[in-house]
């Protein structure tokens, strides 16, 4: 999605800080065949997050699609139980309107970027079509307009499309307005242009006559400090002739007079002369009908349920069979049956309503787009389907507490903070698995060290709560306190961003840090608030105005300016504070707060936003930074490095997409200079410390990486649009170095594992992937012969053999199959099980081999000619109270028993033959004392099976039928 002359652009770019190295070589890589058995699991939750873009299929009741602000897109073909996501492997990101075409519903529009321009909307480039129902996709255009709003289409030709771009929300731009195709997207013409500072944001053809249309443009620019909905390019516009000419509509008689804002529009397909526009205006701001195709204008009704944060919501729709009926779409979703003059609420799923697609033919049927995702109904809203089954939360970011397994906590966007098993001891991460924890929908989380089931959780207005999970006591523990909602930034003793930092020091497990503009520790629980620093912000007041306006002010602590926005310490020293701001500033204390050093680097930007900071590992006085300036129309990766506490700076972002700007930073503690890189458009890795990156997608979808945690090997991620998600072993990235990865067969030392005896990596399309029970052995195989015989053995410490798998090998449960490239195997921790008996029947019979005792083991890949080894470290639950001793006992019995069984087993094995054998002899004999002593042997012979066994057993439950 870029130009030649970009690229050079943004490498020239990407070298100002000095130190960066400049080289006209292309840069040693990592080859991504290597890289691809890194692979990563989907966790969750199942709870869904915004949507502002559905649609249904006429005559089709039981499939529709929605797109996620961040999660790509999704259909159902069974009325929303279950969804699944058609546009992973070609774009993802956040989706701003979808549309399927009437005359073919194979063909599928989708447009990328949210209308929904709240704090973390996301933006994306342009429109996609599918011509096979989502199987496949391709990009067809419009990659600068930024902000899709609507798609429509021509009811019999769909090639004959419209879109309304709303372009960049953060600067003028000129690919915004109305787009038309008349050759399915091969070529766009901009048929409507209000001004490069507004774009169009509704869209909508008179079902009756597709010549004509409306379409409303609006006036709307984000900064960093401050949101504004409104201007000259705010209007309502008609065309007569198909799209190729418009007329404003919007000062005709008893429109609203002066300043406009956002505009919805809608056109009832039972009457179309009737026309609904809702428009935000002060002080005549509502809902206004036109009778006559927008000649004149009525207003029906100014009630400010209908019209709150009109930014954020503005869409209606008309009934499909009743002129009398329409929808406006608010907080709540509302229904007239009187033209608009009176409305009604119907209660949804979830709150804050975008979208709404009503089925032609039945108006009873509809979908509906919210902040928990979409929502089905085929009783005019009475009953919905859940979203409870939607993989599309957005986290802000992401944390780990201390216990076994590990959990994971954030806070979901529109939603709840929670916490989340990392694995669970069932088949899957489920809603028993996670649950609701401290603080809301925006903050960030500080879990005591010494006990986890105490969290703080930060939430927007500087509110801070404190809950024990053991007692369900929660405590507000603010430092000011106040609820600063609907004042600006001006008015505030301190200064907290919506999403201000909060965590417990490494160093002291009771100091507890927050940040506003100052620095906060508190070193009891909450009670009090230590103020240890000056403000460490740029403090300047023309950004710490009120948001919102020119016509509603929208005061939420999101364009809160001039504040620490990331802050850091120092992995070997309690004493080495870093903090960044939100206007482009970065101090350093080395004494514990009594002193601060303004340090920020001469060469990044003014007003950089520093989103994020990581201590480096293996320097006392370095720290990794990551900034963005996306909000100030600029979209370059900036990534920062010192190592002498700030004194130098070094670029280190060469490599990362121009466009892709950088959301967080993470550095890999057991391996010096491994580092990951979260952009807005995916991740990446840099294994020469960030000397140059790479992309490292795998299977992780394309979307915002917010955040992300390492520990224990592992990596997590938290995403815009699509929840959590884990690789779970990252061990084969510490072999690996570019340019030095020649290799033809290849055996990775695996992570220390586990030995749980419950829970295994299920996958399921409404629940979350688990991890694998047992230890993830990587591998990499150049070709893979089927001649050869590849054989995996795990020996104990003293070189028993303890278990192998073999590619040749006869025994089904012995066999394994190896994969040309990356692959991975894994090893239930068990060894060899119970020898089967064709048609044995069971009742509760375990047949596996016992689990191994936790110590060290090897394991080695052998080719016949060429044998590789590494050593495996096996460790105990700690939730298990039983000594190694008594593991050690409990595996000798076990053996034992299995042991036993197999000798019995191969006894009924012998019987069955020697049965067999006798009974083919006999078939041959027609009488005699040969015969009569064959009868006599097979009799003796069932008797001793059916003491070792029930051979009456025949069904699965026959045991309870048959005694054992």
């Amino acid at each position: 999605m870029k130009t030649f002359l970009t690229l050079i652009l943004g490498f020239l770019l990407a070298f100002p800080m000095g130190a960066q190295k400049r080289s006209s070589e292309t840069p040693a890589l990592v080859d991504a065949k290597y890289l691809a058995g890194i692979t990563w699991r989907d966790i969750g939750p199942f709870r869904g997050g915004r949507s502002c873009a559905v649609t249904g299929v006429s005559g089709k009741p039981n499939l529709y699609y929605f797109g996620a602000t961040g999660g790509g897109v999704w259909r159902t073909t069974n009325a929303g139980t279950t969804w699944e996501n058609i546009s992973d492997g070609f774009f993802g990101g956040s989706i701003g309107a979808i549309a399927v075409s009437s005359s073919n519903n194979n063909v599928i529009y989708a447009g990328e970027g949210e209308k929904t321009v709240r704090g973390n909307v996301s933006s994306g480039f342009g429109m996609w079509k599918s011509l096979d129902g989502g199987t496949s996709w391709e990009h067809i255009g419009l990659e600068n307009s930024s902000l899709i709003g609507r798609i429509r289409m021509h009811p019999d030709n769909h090639n004959i499309v419209f879109v309304a771009a709303m372009g960049d929300l953060y600067k003028d731009s000129e690919e915004r307005g109305v787009f038309k195709s008349n050759d399915g997207g091969k070529n766009w013409k901009r048929v409507l242009f209000a001004d490069a500072g507004s774009g169009a944001v509704d869209l909508v053809m008179d079902p009756s006559n597709p010549s004509i249309l409306y379409a409303s443009t609006w006036t709307i620019r984000r900064t960093p400090y401050s949101l504004s909905s409104g201007g000259e390019g705010s209007r309502l516009w008609k065309s007569t002739d198909e799209g190729e000419t418009w007329k404003e509509i919007s000062r005709n008689q008893g429109f609203p007079k002066g300043l406009l804002g956002i505009i919805g529009v809608t056109v009832s397909p039972v009457n179309p002369n009737r026309i609904w526009a809702m428009v935000e205006n002060e002080p005549d701001g509502g809902l206004y009908r036109s009778e006559d195709g927008g000649s004149t204008w009525q207003k029906q009704n100014s009630d400010r349920n209908l019209r709150q944060r009109a930014w954020y919501y503005t869409r209606l729709n008309a009934d499909t069979r009743d002129a009398e009926k329409v929808y406006v779409l608010n907080v709540n979703f509302h229904k007239s049956i009187d033209g608009g003059r009176s409305f009604t609420t119907i209660r949804t799923p979830h709150g804050d309503h975008h979208d709404l697609w009503i089925a032609p033919e039945d108006p009873e049927r509809m979908i509906v787009a919210d902040d928990g995702g979409a929502q089905i109904s085929f009783d005019g809203g009475k009953n919905w389907s859940t979203y409870f089954n939607q993989p599309t939360a957005q986290f802000y970011r992401v944390t780990t507490d201390n216990h076994f397994p590990f959990r994971i906590y954030g806070a979901q966007q529109d939603n709840s903070s929670i916490r989340i098993l990392h694995r669970s001891d069932g088949a899957f991460i489920t809603d028993r698995d996670w649950e609701g924890t401290a603080g809301g929908e925006a903050g960030h989380h500080a879990i005591y060290p010494k006990d986890s089931d105490i969290v703080f959780g930060g939430e927007y207005g500087g509110l801070m709560i404190r809950l024990n999970h053991r007692t369900k006591q929660s405590q507000v523990t603010n430092v000011w306190p106040n609820n600063p909602m609907g004042h600006g930034a001006e008015n505030m003793k301190y200064r907290f961003q919506w999403n201000y930092p909060l965590f417990y020091s490494r160093h002291n497990t009771e100091k507890l840090y927050t940040f506003s503009n100052h620095v906060h520790v508190s070193t009891d629980f909450g009670m009090s608030w230590q103020t240890i620093s000056p403000d460490l912000t740029t403090n300047d007041l023309s950004k710490q105005g009120p948001s919102g306006g020119p016509i509603t002010k929208d005061n939420t602590s999101v364009e809160y300016y001039c504040t620490i926005f990331a802050a850091a310490e120092s992995v070997s020293n309690g004493e080495v504070l870093w903090t960044g701001s939100d206007d482009g500033l970065i101090h350093i204390t080395r004494d514990g707060g009594k002193n601060w050093t303004n340090v920020t680097p001469k060469a990044l930007p003014e007003f950089s936003q520093i989103n994020s900071m990581e201590a480096d590992p293996f320097n006392e006085g370095g720290v990794y930074v990551a900034a963005t300036r996306y909000k100030l129309g600029d979209y370059q990766p900036y990534l920062l490095h010192t190592t002498d506490y700030g004194k130098s700076w070094r670029r280190i972002d060469t490599g990362i997409d121009r466009l892709h700007f950088t959301r967080v930073i993470r550095a890999e503690p057991n391996r010096k200079g491994l580092l990951f890189a979260g952009t807005e458009y995916g991740l990446y890795i840099s294994f020469n410390n960030g000397d140059f990156w790479q992309r490292f997608q795998n299977n992780l979808p394309l979307v915002p990486i917010t955040d992300m945690a390492v520990r224990d090997h592992i990596l997590i991620a938290a995403t815009q649009g699509r929840g959590f998600w884990i690789a779970d072993d990252l061990t084969p990235l510490y072999d690996m170095e570019p340019a030095g990865m020649k290799r033809e067969m290849h055996l990775y030392t695996p992570k220390p594992t586990y030995l749980l005896n419950s829970g295994y990596g299920g996958k399921s399309v409404t629940q979350g992937e688990n991890h694998p029970n047992g230890a993830i052995i990587n591998y990499y195989l150049e070709n893979v012969d089927d001649n050869i015989d590849y054989r995996l053995e795990i020996r104990d410490s003293n070189g028993a053999l303890v278990r192998y798998f073999s590619s040749k090998d006869p025994i089904q449960v012995n066999r394994w199959r190896p994969v040309k490239g990356a692959g991975r195997f894994i090893w239930n921790l068990r060894t060899d099980g119970i020898e089967d008996v064709e048609g044995m029947i069971m009742w509760s019979s375990i047949r596996s081999g016992p689990f191994v005792i936790p110590g060290e083991y090897s394991v080695s890949l052998g080719n016949g000619s060429d044998v590789r080894e590494v050593k495996l470290k096996i460790l105990q639950d700690p939730r298990n109270s039983s000594s190694i001793d008594d593991l050690r006992e409990q595996y000798l019995f076990v053996t034992g028993g299995r042991d036993k069984m197999n000798e019995i087993n191969r006894t009924i094995r012998e019987i069955r033959s020697v049965s067999s054998q006798l009974k083919a002899v006999r078939g041959k004999l027609e009488k005699g004392a040969l015969l009569t002593e064959i009868d006599e042997l097979a009799l003796v012979a069932g008797n001793i099976e059916k003491a070792l066994y029930q051979t009456r057993n025949s069904s699965p439950q026959d045991p309870l039928n048959y005694p054992i």
